[in-house]
């Protein structure tokens, strides 16, 4: 393989570990604060792929206003899902919870089924993200260097936001004890609203820029990159935003680099995500970034 081609295979690798990073943070987020894994995640990766896609051919709205309407519309939606579905079971066992977080999950697949239809819908790509880039021999979709760059911003954005300010401490001191930081003063149930929300804007924007990448849309299109990236969680260390981002970024490089490398392979590049799982788990249970911790009562 030449060194152009295998830059140009490097690059759509990263291009889609973003993806899957930003899809993987929603699930880590939600996880190390209630110790639950939100299910409907990757449903609302599709819905928010539905209702960009609506805004500009239903509606007739120039693409980046549809765009950026799908954001907040996303964040109202994880919020009314944290409402309506988690937090009154809030103190009943796990169970309880992970039940619900299925049922809501399936809810919103057959809602999309009986809404949007079962027939795929081509998700529009502006002209702006469809050029083809040549840099030093290097041919790339104009799309691949902005979802990378996008995918790059929001990463550090999070990174910052839960490392480096107020509210992100509160979600830390949240994430280690409900009861202590009940105490210290902090709204508990804002606190996981907001982190519902900070999840499903990364969804959203995972889910347009997957919708420019892969243009097809369906109602069960959050299935497979929604198991893939709880697959990155898990393999960065679930709870924890570095692993997320690690984890996205291994699967996505490794699947790219599979096919590119090995052709033969082609057809079992998702099982890439799955052996990843098991080996790393199999070294290190707790994944590549993640800490042992006691169960709370």
């Amino acid at each position: 393989m030449s060194l152009d081609m295998f830059l140009q295979h490097l690059a759509n690798g990263i291009s889609l570990g973003g993806l899957y990073a930003l899809i993987a943070i929603g699930y880590t987020m939600v996880y190390g604060i209630l110790r639950l894994i939100n299910f409907a995640h990757g449903d609302i990766f599709m819905m928010s792929a539905y209702m960009a896609f609506y805004g500009v051919s239903l509606f007739a709205l120039p693409w980046y206003v549809s765009f950026g309407l799908t954001i907040p519309l996303a964040a109202i939606l994880g919020m009314a899902v944290e409402r309506v579905a988690y937090r009154p079971l809030r103190d009943a066992p796990r169970i309880s919870a992970l039940i619900s977080a299925i049922g809501v999950s399936l809810l919103l697949e057959n809602v999309g089924i009986v809404t949007f239809g079962g027939r795929p819908k081509a998700f529009p790509r502006p002209p702006l993200f469809a050029q083809e880039w040549n840099l030093g021999g290097v041919r790339i979709l104009s799309l691949t260097f902005f979802i990378i760059v996008i995918s790059c911003v929001l990463l550090v954005g999070v990174f910052y936001l839960v490392y480096r300010t107020k509210t992100g401490r509160a979600m830390r001191a949240v994430a280690w004890d409900f009861e202590v930081a009940r105490l210290m003063g902090i709204n508990i149930n804002q606190v996981i609203s907001l982190t519902f929300a900070i999840g499903s804007i990364l969804a959203a924007a995972g889910a347009i820029m997957w919708g420019m990448k892969f243009p097809q849309l369906l109602p069960l299109m959050g299935v497979v990159p929604g198991l893939k990236c709880f697959i990155a969680a898990v393999v960065g260390g679930i709870g924890s935003v570095p692993g997320a981002m690690l984890g996205g970024f291994i699967l996505g490089v490794g699947e790219i680099m599979i096919v590119a490398f090995f052709p033969e392979l082609a057809g079992f590049k998702y099982a890439f995500a799955y052996l990843a799982l098991i080996l790393i788990l199999l070294v290190k249970p707790t994944g590549l970034l993640g800490k042992v911790e006691e169960e709370k009562a």
